[in-house]
This record gives C-alpha cells, sequence and structure tokens, in this order.
C-alpha cells in the first residue's frame, strides 16, 4: 500500500507520489460490455460538456481594485449581478423533459410499441395504450464601508449561507466611517484591492487606500469589514462597495446544480426490464425460425415482437407511480411524524434502501441553545447547583472593593494594591473567583441590543437616551452562541455587560456600578489559533490586561504549568460539555506600544499576511495566568441520541458534516452519542501540502475502529492528492466529523461517497448552506428550523424534528421497498404468463403470428379483472412498525436488495412459465372436445390464478385487500355474462361464440378448478415448506 511506508524513510520528492497505483480509481471497462452497460451514456456526457465549454469558456478569477466614485477607472469587465437558478429555459424544457422520460428503456419500448400501431400491417389489436431599508438581503459581495449605527458597526444573519443563526458583527471601514457626511465617499479619492474571487466564505484579505490623504491611508481588510450576499442586514443601514457580484459571489460559488434523482429501485427494474426485452427478441426470432422464414418473415417478426410485448407490461410503470404516490400519502398522514411533508413522488423506496446518512450539525442534531453549566478553578468546581455561592463571592468581592475605595478617597488605591500583593501570596478563593468572572464577562465578542420603547426612540437614539440598561430590554448578539452563554452566566451571578462599541465596553456591578474599559486590540478566534484574545485598558486604573481564551490543545502550552487542567477538561467532555480555557497576562505600556506597533505592519501585508499576523500575536501568548475552566452545554433536539442509535444499529453510518469550529463539533459527537464512548476519536491535524498530507494518512491508517475528526482545508488538501485513500479509510470508520465545510465541501462530500462506495446517501439539514448536499444525495432530508424553509423546501422529504428520521427509515422506508419490490415482480409476473400462454397458443396453430385474446380482454386483464388485487399490495407489511423500531437491525437485510434481484426475478421468470404452460395445455387438453371456447376457459383460469397468486404474495392481510379480491372476481364473472362476445376465439377467423348456459355447467366448473388447483398448488406447497425451513429473519421475531 502506498501510505504504509515509515515516516523516517519519507522523502518529498514529487516525482515519488506520481508512481502509486491509481488503477482502483482510474479502471473503465473497455469494448462492447462497456458500451452497452452505460458507456454510451458516458460518451454523450463528455460530448455536451465538450460543447459546453467550447461554446461557454470559463473566465479565470483573478484579483481586482475597485475605485470609489471612478466606474470609468474599471479595466475589466465583471458579471452581471444576475442570479439563475432555473432548470431549464425555453429552449431546453422539452428536450430536457423528453431526455428525462425515455432515458428509461421501459418508456422508451412503449413509445416504439405504441407508434408501430400506426402502420397498417402491424397493427394487432386497438390504440389503448442597490440602497435596501432594514432586513434585507445583501444583493452581492461588498466591502463596508458605512453604516447608519453609531458605534461603526452592525449585524447580520448569515444563516443560509454558513447554516449558524447567531448574528455575525461586522465593522465598517474606519476611514470611511468618519466621514463627516454620506456624499464625502463619492468626494475621496480611494480604492480596494479585493482577492480573486474564492469558495471559502470564512476568510478575505484586501486593503483599503486613500490617496488624497497626507499621508495616503492604508487599511486592511479581513472578513470582518465584508458582506456577502444572501446574508441580511439585521441593524441598521449599511453602505458598501461591490467588490464580487453575480456568479462571483461566495454564494453563488457554494451553490452547486440540482440533479434529477432516480431511486436505485428504478435503476433495478430499468435493467430487469431489458433482459426481459432481449428475451422476447428471442423469443421472437425462435418462432420465425419455426416458421421457416416463409413470406414477409420480417414483417412477421415485428408482429411476433407486438404479440408478446406483454412480456414488458405497460402498467408497470403506472402501477409503479400509482405506488409511489400512495406511499407519500401514507407518510404525510402518519400521525406519529406530524408536519412531515413529502416533496418527490419518485424516491420513496431510497428510504429503505440508505446506507450513509449526512447529518447537519446546528438546528439538526442540536437547538442550538447554549446553558453554562461548570466553571472549575483548578481546585474547587462549581456546578448549575452551587452558582449562588459564586454569586455572593462576586457580591462580597466588589462591595469590599468600593467601600475601600470610598474609604481611601479613590478607586484605583484598592485595586492597586491588590495587583501588587497578589503575585506574592496564594490567592483566595473568593479573589480567584472574581478574577474569572471578570475574565469571561471581558473575553469576547458580545455586544448587548436593547429594544426601542414602542417605536418612538430609535435604536441608536434610545441607547443614548436610556443610560439605565434596563435588564427586560436587554438582548445579547455575538457570533458564537457559546460566548452569549457565558455573558449571560456573569450576568446570572451579578457581573452584567451593558454596553459595547468598536473602542469600549461597560460593566454593570452587583452594587449598580459601571465599570468601563477601552477595548485596545480584538483578536477573533479562527480555525487555526482554536483561541480568541483581548486587550482592555481598564479606565479606573490605566491598566492593560491581555484576556484569552480558547480550546485546551491551543491553550496548554500558553499557560503557567500546571497539574489539573488536561484532566478537568477531559472529566467535561466526557459529559459532553463544551470546554473552554481562560486566561490573562498584565502588559506595560511600553510592552502594549512595542506589540501595536509590529501588529498594524504585519496587518497591512499583501503577502502571507496571516502568518505574520499570528507570528506577532503569540509573542504576547507566552506564560499567561490559568484563572479557570468552563464548560457549557448544547442542548440537543429531543432524543437525538436514541434515534442515532438506532440508525447505527440499523447499519447507517453516519457522517457529520458541519461549518462550526472543531471543537464544538468533536464536543457534540461525544454528547449526542454519535461518537461511542468506548470509541477512541482521531483528530486529523492540520495539513497544507502533498507531503503533510501522506504523513497524516499513514498515521490514521494505523488506527482501528475510530471515529475520524477533519476540518475542511485539511479534507481539502487531501482529497487533491489522495482521494482514494482518503474515502476509503474513512469509510471504514464507525463515524466520521467534518468541521468548517462549505457547503460546496458538503456536496463534493456526498458525492465522493457516491462514486467510491456506489452506496444510497442521504443528507439531513436546516439551513439554505445545506441545500447542496441535500440536492447532491440520492436522498435529501429537511428540518423545518430557525434558519427558515430553503433546505426543507429544497428536499425530498421534510420533517419537523431530527428524530422522527427514525420512524421515515424504518417503517415507511421499509415498507416502500418492500412494496415496490413485490409491486414490480408481480406486474412482469402478470406480464409474463399471459406471454407464454400466447407462445403456446401460436406454436399450437403452427407458429401463426394470431393474437390469443382480443382487445378488451387484453385491456381489462392489466385493469379491472386484476388491477385492484394487485394494486392492494402496497397495503402489505412483512413486520409491523413497532417490531421495525424495536428491531432496526431488520433494516440491514434491505440494503442488499435481495427483495428485487436477477434471484428473485428468474424465481418469478419460472413461475410465469410454469403457470402459462399450465393453463394453456390444460386448456387444450380437457377442454379438446369445446375447442371452440378456449378462450373463455383459458382466460377465467388465468383471472382465478392472478388472484390466488395475489394471496399467496400476501403477508399482513388488509380488509381492502379482501375487497379487492372479491371485487375483480364480481367484475369477471359480470363480464362472462354481459360481455360474452368478446370470449370467442376470433370472430373473424372462426365465427364461433361462448355459449353462456355452457359456463354455468359443472364440467366447465370442475375443469377449469383443476387447471387452476394445477398452476397454484406446488406454489403454495413451496412457501410453505421455504417458511418452516428457511424462515426470514423477521418471522423469528414475530412467532
Amino acid at each position: 500500500m502506498p501510505l504504509m511506508m515509515s515516516e523516517e524513510g519519507f522523502e518529498n520528492d514529487e516525482s515519488d507520489y506520481h508512481t502509486l497505483p491509481r488503477a482502483r480509481v482510474t479502471y473503465r471497462r473497455r469494448g462492447i460490455e462497456w458500451l452497452v452497460c452505460g458507456g454510451w451514456k458516458f460518451l454523450c456526457t463528455s460530448c455536451c460538456d465538450w460543447l459546453i465549454n467550447i461554446c461557454r469558456k470559463k473566465k479565470e478569477l483573478k484579483a481586482r481594485t475597485v475605485w470609489l466614485g471612478y466606474p470609468e477607472k474599471c479595466e475589466e469587465k465583471y458579471p452581471k449581478n444576475s442570479i439563475k437558478n432555473q432548470k431549464y429555459n425555453i429552449f431546453t424544457f422539452i428536450p430536457g423533459v423528453l431526455y428525462e422520460q425515455f432515458k428509461f428503456f421501459l418508456n422508451l419500448y412503449f413509445l416504439v410499441v405504441s407508434c408501430s400501431q400506426f402502420v397498417p400491417a402491424l397493427k394487432i389489436g386497438y390504440l389503448y395504450t442597490y440602497w435596501a431599508p432594514l432586513n434585507q438581503r445583501i444583493p452581492s459581495d461588498m466591502v463596508f464601508l458605512r453604516t447608519s449605527e453609531k458605534t461603526g458597526s452592525c449585524f447580520i444573519r448569515t444563516d443560509q449561507l454558513d447554516g449558524e443563526t447567531d448574528w455575525k458583527l461586522k465593522v465598517a471601514v474606519s476611514c470611511t466611517q468618519r466621514l463627516p457626511a454620506l456624499g464625502d465617499l463619492f468626494s475621496i479619492s480611494a480604492y480596494v484591492y479585493a482577492q480573486k474571487p474564492q469558495l471559502d466564505i470564512h476568510g478575505f484579505e484586501g486593503t483599503f487606500t486613500r490617496e488624497d490623504s497626507d499621508p495616503p491611508i492604508h487599511e486592511s481588510l479581513s472578513i470582518e469589514n465584508t458582506l456577502w450576499a444572501s446574508t441580511v442586514v439585521a441593524s441598521g443601514t449599511v453602505i458598501g462597495v461591490v467588490i464580487y457580484t453575480g456568479k462571483e459571489t461566495r454564494s453563488v460559488m457554494n451553490t452547486s446544480n440540482p440533479k434529477n434523482k432516480v431511486g436505485l429501485l428504478d435503476l433495478e427494474l430499468n435493467q430487469l426490464t431489458k433482459a426481459l426485452f432481449l428475451a422476447l427478441v428471442a423469443l421472437s426470432i425462435v418462432m420465425v425460425t419455426l416458421q421457416g422464414f416463409v413470406g414477409p418473415w420480417y414483417r412477421n417478426l415485428f408482429r411476433f415482437l407486438l404479440l408478446f410485448s406483454y412480456i414488458i407490461p405497460i402498467s408497470l410503470r403506472v402501477n409503479l407511480d400509482m405506488g409511489k404516490a400512495a406511499y407519500g400519502w401514507m407518510i404525510m398522514k402518519d400521525e406519529h411524524i406530524p408536519g412531515t411533508v413529502v416533496r418527490t413522488s419518485t424516491i420513496p423506496e431510497e428510504l429503505g434502501r440508505l446506507v450513509y446518512l449526512l447529518t447537519d450539525k446546528t438546528g439538526t442534531l442540536t437547538q442550538n441553545e447554549m446553558i453554562f453549566k461548570r466553571l472549575h478553578l483548578g481546585t474547587v468546581s462549581y456546578g448549575t447547583d452551587t452558582m449562588d455561592e459564586i454569586q455572593n463571592h462576586i457580591i462580597n468581592s466588589y462591595s469590599q472593593m468600593f467601600a475601600q475605595a470610598s474609604g481611601n478617597g479613590t478607586s484605583s488605591t484598592p485595586s492597586r494594591k491588590s495587583q501588587s500583593s497578589t503575585p506574592k501570596v496564594r490567592k483566595s478563593v473568593s479573589s480567584r473567583i472574581h478574577e474569572a468572572v471578570k475574565a469571561i464577562a471581558l473575553c469576547h465578542n458580545v455586544t448587548p441590543v436593547y429594544e426601542s420603547r414602542a417605536g418612538v426612540i430609535s435604536e441608536t437614539e434610545y441607547a443614548e437616551v436610556d443610560q439605565d440598561f434596563s435588564d427586560e430590554n436587554r438582548t445579547y448578539q455575538a457570533s458564537s452562541p457559546d460566548e452569549v452563554a457565558l455573558v449571560q452566566w456573569t450576568e446570572s451571578v451579578g457581573l452584567t455587560l451593558v454596553n459595547r462599541d468598536l473602542t469600549s465596553m461597560q460593566l454593570k456591578t452587583p452594587g449598580g456600578q459601571i465599570l468601563t474599559y477601552s477595548i485596545l486590540q480584538i483578536f477573533p478566534f479562527t480555525s487555526e489559533s482554536k483561541r480568541m484574545g483581548i486587550i482592555v485598558r481598564d479606565e479606573s486604573t490605566a491598566e492593560i490586561t491581555f484576556y484569552m481564551k480558547g480550546a485546551d490543545v491551543a491553550m496548554s502550552s500558553i499557560v503557567q504549568y500546571n497539574d489539573w487542567l488536561e484532566e478537568e477538561c477531559g472529566n467535561m467532555a466526557r459529559e459532553g460539555l463544551r470546554t473552554l480555557v481562560v486566561a490573562k497576562k498584565s502588559l506595560t505600556e511600553e510592552q502594549y506600544q512595542d506589540f501595536e506597533n509590529r501588529y498594524s505592519q504585519a496587518k497591512l501585508s499583501i503577502h502571507d499576511r496571516t502568518l505574520k499576523v499570528a507570528a506577532v500575536v503569540e509573542s504576547v501568548e507566552r506564560e499567561m495566568e490559568l484563572l479557570c475552566l468552563t464548560g457549557v452545554e448544547d442542548q440537543l433536539q429531543a432524543d437525538v441520541r436514541p434515534a442515532l442509535e438506532m440508525l447505527r444499529n440499523a447499519g447507517i453510518k453516519i457522517w457529520m458534516l458541519t461549518g462550526d469550529k472543531l471543537e464544538t463539533a468533536t464536543c457534540i459527537a461525544k454528547s449526542s452519542h454519535l461518537v461511542s464512548r468506548t470509541q477512541d476519536i482521531h483528530i486529523f491535524r492540520p495539513v497544507t501540502n502533498r507531503g503533510e498530507a501522506h504523513l497524516e494518512l499513514n498515521a490514521f491508517r494505523r488506527k482501528h475502529d475510530c471515529a475520524l475528526v477533519i476540518a475542511g482545508d485539511s479534507l481539502e488538501v487531501c482529497l487533491k492528492y489522495y482521494e482514494h485513500e482518503l474515502v476509503e479509510l474513512a469509510c471504514q470508520c464507525p463515524a466520521v466529523v467534518c468541521c468548517r465545510c462549505s457547503p460546496t465541501q458538503k456536496a463534493h462530500i456526498v458525492k465522493l461517497l457516491q462514486q467510491h462506495t456506489g452506496k444510497r446517501t442521504c443528507a439531513i439539514g436546516d439551513g439554505g448552506n445545506d441545500v447542496s448536499m441535500i440536492q447532491a444525495a440520492d436522498c435529501g432530508i429537511g428540518i423545518e428550523g430557525k434558519e427558515g424553509k430553503q433546505a426543507s423546501l429544497a428536499a425530498d422529504f421534510s420533517i419537523t424534528q431530527f428524530k422522527h428520521i427514525g420512524r421515515l427509515l424504518m417503517v415507511h422506508g421499509r415498507n416502500s421497498y418492500k412494496r415496490s419490490a413485490a409491486l414490480g415482480q408481480f406486474v412482469m409476473h402478470r406480464g409474463l404468463i399471459i406471454s407464454t400462454m400466447q407462445a403456446v397458443f401460436s406454436s399450437v396453430f403452427y407458429f401463426a403470428s394470431v393474437p390469443l385474446y382480443q382487445g378488451f380482454l387484453m385491456v381489462g386483464y392489466a385493469t379491472i379483472y386484476t388491477m385492484f388485487p394487485v394494486f392492494s399490495l402496497v397495503l402489505d407489511q412483512d413486520v409491523k412498525p413497532e417490531m421495525a423500531l424495536l428491531y432496526p437491525e431488520l433494516y440491514k437485510d434491505l440494503t442488499k436488495g435481495r427483495s428485487l434481484s436477477f434471484k428473485t426475478f428468474l424465481i418469478w421468470v419460472l413461475i410465469s412459465i410454469y403457470q402459462g404452460g399450465i393453463l394453456m395445455y390444460g386448456a387444450l387438453v380437457l377442454f379438446e372436445s369445446e375447442f371452440v371456447h378456449v378462450v373463455a376457459i383459458s382466460f377465467t383460469a388465468l383471472i382465478l390464478t392472478e388472484l390466488l397468486m395475489v394471496a399467496l404474495t400476501i403477508r399482513t392481510w388488509h380488509w381492502l385487500m379482501v375487497v379487492a379480491e372479491f371485487l375483480s372476481l364480481g367484475c369477471y364473472v359480470a363480464s362472462l355474462a354481459f360481455l360474452n362476445e368478446y370470449f370467442g376465439i376470433g370472430r373473424v377467423s372462426f365465427g364461433a361464440f361462448l355459449d353462456v348456459a355452457f359456463i354455468t355447467t359443472v364440467t366447465f366448473l370442475w375443469k377449469v378448478s383443476a387447471i387452476t388447483v394445477v398452476s397454484c398448488l406446488p406454489l403454495y406447497i413451496l412457501k410453505y415448506l421455504k417458511r418452516k425451513l428457511s424462515p426470514p429473519s423477521y418471522s423469528k421475531l414475530t412467532s
């Protein structure tokens, strides 16, 4: 294996990689077999793609410079800001619809057969057969220049882009925000440099330059200065400069075109139809050969093809489509899964064939509601039942502080005294709690928002007038629900965040005093750093403090040595809590000024900006004082754990694809029991090139029976160089978690599983960012939730809660597949048996191409005489719903496809040949003296046989099945009495008609009964013996 070389023997030589065996991936069948088995589709698709690429060459994406107010300076033409998501246009609609219908051999065959009846010689019967107000979507990708909010920032909602329901804080370019009036935007000489369009919705690099100032102003632009298309402005109004339009916007680049989904059962039936067609052609050739190719043999050949055309019954498609509609109705009427909507009528059977389930996290597995659960200080731990102790410590701490301050006449003296003495002696528990709570209240990116009074005062005016910061009007907004939960917790213990803008924040103590802090720097969370930090200055003491919080894997090397952090992080993780390590470091004024100079220079770099900025920040992230460890619980959706356990027991492998952080995704995977307690987790280390990917895949290959957690950027690198190897290893894992995934990556992962495994996939999500994944999967399920209905409307099935997926798959998926398999094979049996009788009849009459049954009888056979009993198979069930939910292991058998296979198909073919031969030869032998009545005799036995075969096939009787059986029998008896002219053996050739009195004789009745018994009794005996000697797995549970 190419990935088994040792790390010591590894050399980063590009030539080595080209020698890796890739035959497993590039292998293609060639020759006639390849062409017949689907190669023609591959060739057609390749030709169409080539023509499209010739007609519409893809434009190379480039970085661009956009001038404010000077469009004539733009040298290049960029796409129009219009997005077309329609599937067809006026030219492609008719060809497209015709292709989708006639790509199935069954439909194409019926078209040819129908058209042949317009040729008189072949006829054998009758033809029966801008400026935007508040809460508006941003129309294009923009750089944020100015806002009506005096803070210079605004909130946007990104739920339809990344699936996260939390509001994101965006910051206007400070140079343009400071301009006195809006019109000044067009009087300055300034431009924006933006990197080339790309898929990454979490990153952006650019610069803003104003040339008409002295000296020129240069500002670095990052993701916080952007407004992506399809996001929604949640506060104030915004003005920006457009940098990407139309198909170059992030939202469009992360959207894939929907495909027409075809169920696996339909594909299997299409293959069986081709086999039946080959049998039809072979039988017709045999008949013409036995004729001796006399006369116009080619015309006789075509007539035989039409005579035996019931081998491929047109009612097959009709019955299956009606069955699919019935399954959809049953799903929507199921009171155990209320609110479920079936939006497609083509693939309900797919619910019973799934092997991989790819699920979103936020809003799908979780409610996205965080609750603070645990605070650990190293020597003491506080839970939900002891939070009142923390509140008492905070009240006492601040009351003592302000009492000392009032006694000394200044608030700075006690603080300075305590600061100077704390390094000397061991801090008390009270002071440690005080420091920890203050750090949590300051180290975040949360903004308090106040509602206006009955709409009389605007939001900005209200913020100025109402300085009492009333609790009932306050809500918190942040890009992470974890941060909101932490700030809400500090409020509950007495330290409240009451105001925040870009440069300062204010805290209210339990006594009502206001503490003001200047914000000097903020270091936002990134997937690479796994931490966020803030540098603040206490206005009362002028002390500068650097606070930081982050994941334990990132913070353990930053904080001072301790012997408890790793153990407690593990304990909290096992409880399903999301952990954050909080630390601080005091800075002198000189230390901060030196840092600020180096940081500003790094942010203006165009090349390697991220690396340079990270290096400067890391220079102060050393020997930080560990304050506390926090534990927050993300509330799971109702009954998620038992639902996931049921799916795992059913043999379904579950992959979680989320745009959230690695640590968050890992915690949810544990708390939801997506990863069981006994399983190890392998976190795929970040890789950026081929060599690192090679080594990390080697390390992963050595692990056994462990869940995989991998970030989106590392996944992209591995797929670029080692696609097959990565997918092969990941498919062996019991669970896979992909974090920081873009919408395009989610859809790409779905397609990779389909290509490399050939198994059926299901994707479930609740946000607009899940639409591509839902549409790419074989079966897409949308959840109506907080993120709107975009995923629900784009999905094949819509549910209201994740727990409903268990019943949807175990019960309705099982029933839909089993019923369609039985229905499809029975309809084919119904056509095969009458074609066998036609073949026997033609053989007896010197291979004449004369139809056995005329017009109405052929139509009545497939409709009024047998349709109701056959279609009643859609009510059959082999296992009760309660049993299917109690023993999800039964679902594993469905994925093997044993209910409809070449084996079962051949069994039905043999049954049809046996019964057709018995019915026809029996009629000829027993009624030799009444040969003119052979049509009535054989047709009566045929109808009785079909009704008995339906009864033989049924596993659980429903009262409608009994009604259908007797209704069909009654219709046939009435036909014998009132439509007797149709039962002659050929009105033109023989001129003999049925005598009604004959069918009432005992001779007719017992001979027809004898033929019917001979055709059916052996099958009943065989079925009884099979159930006794080799019972199916479900029968053991029901007995």
